[in-house]
């Protein structure tokens, strides 16, 4: 599919059919989500899959934020992010830095990668002819999500995405909801 394809194509898919997700999608879906942006390269984005058995586990703990429908996905991948890892990164000699002070950082550069790795994943589902849904984990619910995936504490769940074929009957036609890119993009100054 070309690029403009993906990108036109690529919406939030709420009702997925029971069909699973072949192996070798799955392979380059997860493939694409680590050739994106890493600050110094330092690599601090991690995934968990999850299908079958453990989706049940899942839902139970992590369900709350998305529509009952998406439930029906065979395959979720939760992506996260590694604060510790950009840290020691940037404290290496190359890098210049002698500590790991946090406030050097304009932005939480370990969030924006993997939310960059997490639209890769959404972007090669399109290619793939296949559906997502991307959601968050409500802030009560990350503990228990840890606890039930054995996820260690320096791992940070920055949502969730449901992956599947697209089952939804109605397709929703969201171009009259488009802002236009007048109203957000400013070139040289900001108007308006």
């Amino acid at each position: 599919m070309e690029f403009q394809e993906v990108v036109r194509r690529r919406h939030m898919v709420r009702t997925f059919t029971s069909e699973p997700v072949p192996r070798a999608a799955l392979d380059r879906i997860l493939g694409n989500a680590v050739r994106g942006p890493s600050a110094g390269f330092s690599q601090g984005q991690s995934f968990l899959v999850l299908a079958d058995g453990e989706l049940a586990a899942f839902w139970a703990v992590a369900g709350d934020a998305v529509f009952e429908s998406a439930r029906t996905a065979p395959l979720v991948i939760v992506p996260m992010s590694c604060k510790r890892a950009y840290l020691d990164r940037y404290a290496q000699p190359d890098k210049g830095w002698t500590d790991r002070d946090e406030a050097r950082w304009p932005v939480p550069f370990w969030h924006i990668d993997t939310g960059m790795a997490a639209l890769l994943i959404l972007q090669t589902v399109v290619d793939e002819g296949l559906g997502a849904v991307y959601f968050g984990i409500v802030p009560e619910a990350v503990v228990p999500f840890r606890d039930a995936f054995g996820v260690p504490a320096d791992q940070e769940p920055i949502g969730a995405i449901a992956i599947g074929y697209d089952a939804e009957a109605e397709k929703r036609d969201l171009r009259s909801r488009r802002r236009d890119l007048g109203d957000i993009v400013h070139y040289g100054r900001w108007q308006g």
